[in-house]
């Protein structure tokens, strides 16, 4: 399971220390959960899931992954720009102790990324949606407990967001998800429970179909 502990997080801004983002937050996210995490335009949801996934530090608090927990599908970060797609992947793999496996695991996040030539591009030149698809299928390439998304299913043109979302379906067979969507039909689809993130707190719903609700009441207001 992933422990949440009294996670404050706020941001250096050219104007000094920013307003907190997250105030203390407690949450306990099972393992075998797939959970739907929802809030306004700038509530936190994408600082959320990168403490979460590691990719950030909070300014006080802490997070205990008592499980493998990915990285956030969809997020930028985490790849070199200098590097090109191949590149990038051959370091994540070492790092991910696939060293051994380098040619499979290359095979499928070229064929899942369907990136082309700019696979042996530098990751500088790439659209945030191709960098998105790198990391998606960077993601896939690894067995996790729990695997995190923030908007990656809009990512791509049709062809890429039906192999995502099977991909999806496949995933949530076997391991949990924690997942950002504006869309609450996506997010009924793929999740069971819900967290509504409001004014920098969390609320967890058991059902997603409450979570929804709490938002969009919420943002009727």
């Amino acid at each position: 399971m992933i422990e949440v502990i009294d996670l404050h997080k706020r941001y250096q801004t050219d104007h000094g220390v920013g307003p907190w983002v997250l105030r203390g937050v407690n949450l306990t996210i099972p393992r075998t959960a797939n959970v739907g995490l929802l809030g306004r335009n700038g509530a936190g949801k994408s600082t959320l899931l990168r403490l979460i996934g590691g990719v950030d530090q909070p300014t006080r608090g802490q997070v205990r992954r008592n499980c493998r927990v990915s990285w956030p599908m969809g997020f930028g970060g985490g790849l070199q720009g200098t590097l090109t797609g191949r590149q990038n992947a051959k370091f994540i793999c070492r790092l991910h102790g696939q060293g051994d496996q380098i040619p499979e695991a290359l095979d499928r996040i070229q064929s899942f990324a369907d990136l082309g030539r700019y696979f042996d591009e530098p990751v500088k030149t790439y659209s945030s949606g191709m960098k998105a698809r790198l990391q998606f299928a960077l993601s896939l390439a690894f067995e996790f407990d729990v695997y995190i998304s923030d908007e990656i299913t809009a990512t791509g043109d049709a062809s890429f967001k039906a192999k995502a979302g099977k991909a999806f379906r496949d995933m949530v067979e076997k391991a949990g998800l924690i997942m950002v969507s504006h869309n609450t039909s996506t997010l009924k689809k793929f999740c069971q429970a819900g967290i509504w993130l409001h004014e920098g707190q969390v609320q967890w719903f058991d059902r997603i179909g409450d979570a929804i609700e709490a938002y969009e009441h919420s943002i009727s207001q």
